[in-house]
Order: structure tokens, then sequence, then C-alpha cells
């Protein structure tokens, strides 16, 4: 079965997740899409020349939209990255200039009869993966963001820091929104055979300061270079994989939870059916307060913005 993968935006983000693609050989046709000309097609060359010093082949288009129509998943990867250089590192800064191009991103997906699944990269998260889906129309479980799969994957290698293990080694999730209001759960974090609760004393762990760490690393990425790719790419590739291979992954993407009547970082089973199950973890109250005012901030700012559009028409 030929596999067929779209990646929309190819800023720093987009195009390290179209080099990781056809570097592992994941997709057998990949249409790159962005409204820079000249830099996509660049990219498109440059792909196209590393190709002989590769195992696999992969077959590339550019701009071209009917492409869309039988891709098995589009990855959305357009923003501004340099907006979110704001005091309080807000992903919402990029609102300003993401919300007006997903509806136009959407809009070229219905015409051209995409009926794929959708991963969302593009900031803020939690919000535009719920544009997407409304304006697209399809399935809630078709749509779904990269969340909190790599704030988590920062926790994870935090902890394995600390402890002197590998990061593969830890298991556990950061829940809710991809941004300012998500949180470790601690509950649900596991190494060295145990609960890391309770290595705490033995170990002497400081959860809150780990807890900042990982919060804080997309930030402190930033402030080197004024971009992230690597960890954030990587996480939209995994998470296309699963969807590809069918592998039934448990991954914290943003899935839409009706339970809390929006999109947020939760644990679900990835397929190629998109999110097949949904987990239910045993939070503490502490964390389920937590997730329900993350839950909270998400819906609010993304009815604001469905009011200022609705005001603007």
């Amino acid at each position: 079965m030929t596999r067929k993968v779209a990646v929309v935006g190819m800023g720093h983000v987009g195009a390290t997740v179209a080099h990781y693609l056809v570097a592992g050989g994941f997709t057998d046709d990949l249409a790159l899409y962005d409204t820079n000309e000249a830099k996509v097609q660049a990219d498109a060359l440059d792909l196209r020349d590393a190709m002989a010093n590769l195992p696999f082949h992969t077959n590339l288009t550019v701009n071209d939209d009917s492409q869309l129509a039988d891709c098995d998943v589009v990855v959305s990867a357009l923003g501004k990255s340099k907006l979110v250089d704001t005091p309080d590192h807000d992903r919402f800064a990029e609102f300003k200039f993401t919300r007006t191009q997903v509806p136009l991103v959407a809009k070229k997906l219905v015409d051209n009869g995409f009926h794929g699944k959708l991963v969302d990269v593009t900031n803020p998260c939690d919000v535009i993966t719920s544009m997407y889906q409304k304006l697209t129309g399809l399935p809630k479980e078709h749509v779904m963001g990269t969340g909190t799969l790599l704030d988590s994957a920062r926790m994870r290698a935090r902890v394995g820091e600390a402890l002197k293990v590998d990061s593969r080694s830890v298991d556990g999730f950061n829940l809710g929104e991809h941004g300012n209001s998500q949180f470790t759960a601690w509950s649900t974090v596991r190494v060295l055979g145990k609960p890391l609760l309770d290595l705490v004393k033995e170990r002497n762990l400081d959860l809150a300061s780990l807890e900042e760490r990982a919060r804080q690393g997309g930030y402190l990425v930033y402030k080197g270079k004024k971009y992230t790719n690597y960890g954030v790419a990587t996480a939209a590739v995994r998470l296309t994989n699963a969807l590809l291979s069918d592998s039934r992954t448990v991954m914290p993407v943003s899935n839409y939870r009706a339970e809390y009547g929006t999109y947020l970082s939760y644990p679900a089973v990835v397929g190629r059916d998109g999110v097949v199950e949904q987990l239910q973890l045993d939070l503490t109250t502490d964390e389920q307060e937590k997730l329900a005012t993350s839950a909270k901030y998400i819906k609010e700012r993304l009815q604001a913005e469905e009011e200022r559009a609705a005001k603007a028409e």
C-alpha cells in the first residue's frame, strides 16, 4: 500500500518534518506546500539531492493541490515562531497569524477532497486543532494535534537526567494544553520499575523543579536559536507513523475529549483510523482540577476567537 503525506508550511518545523520523513523512508509520496514558492522549491531540490545518499526513494511534489485528495496524512506546520518572543512565552501570540491562515488551508483541503487524517503542529495547538476539525468537517477522531507529546518527552528527558537513565525508560504524561496551563501528571510517571512518587524521598527529587524545566524546555531552545524544530518535528513524525502503520500506540496527543468539550492532550491509542481508543487515567484530585482548569482556558480562548470571527463577518 502506497503511503502519502503532505506537509503544509515549510518553515523550520515543516522542513524538519519533511527531512525526517524522507531520511527515514517513512512515506512513498510527499507533497510540500508553502506560500513562499522559492523556499519550498529549494527544499524540494535539496531533498531530491539528498536521496542519492539515502537507502530510500520518495516522490516529491510542490504546491500541487490535486495531491491532497488521496493523502493519508496532512501535517499542518505553518506558523510564525518569532511571535512567541513575548514575556510570558504564550503560544497564543502566534494566533493573530495562524487564525488567518488555517481557514485558507482548511478550505484547500475540503475543495480538493482530502479525507485522510490531519496532524496539527500549528500553534496554539489545541485551539487550531479544534478549528481544523470544525472547518474541514472531518471526524473528530481523524483530527489531532501533537499537543503534549513533545512536553511529555521533555519531562521524560528531565526525569531521565535526574535518575541517570535513558528517557525512553521513563513512562508518563504531561496533560492539558500545549501551552502555559499544561502540567505533569506525576501519578502517571513510572521509572526503574516503580511509580516515580515512590522514589522522590529516596532519590531526593524536586518534582516542582523537574516540571518547570520540562515546561520551559521549548523556551530555552527558542532563546538560543529563535525557533524550535527537532523536538516537535520528531513528535509530529512519530504521530504520523502511528497513523500510517496502524501501530496503535498510546500517545498524549491533542484529541477531542467529550467530557471536557474540547481538544486537549490526554493519552489515546493512535492507529490507522486515528484515535481508536481514549484512555481513562486514574488521576489524583489535584490533577483532575488542573486538567479541568486547562480545558477551561482552551475553551475560553477558542470561544473568544469564534466571537471575534463572527463580529468580523
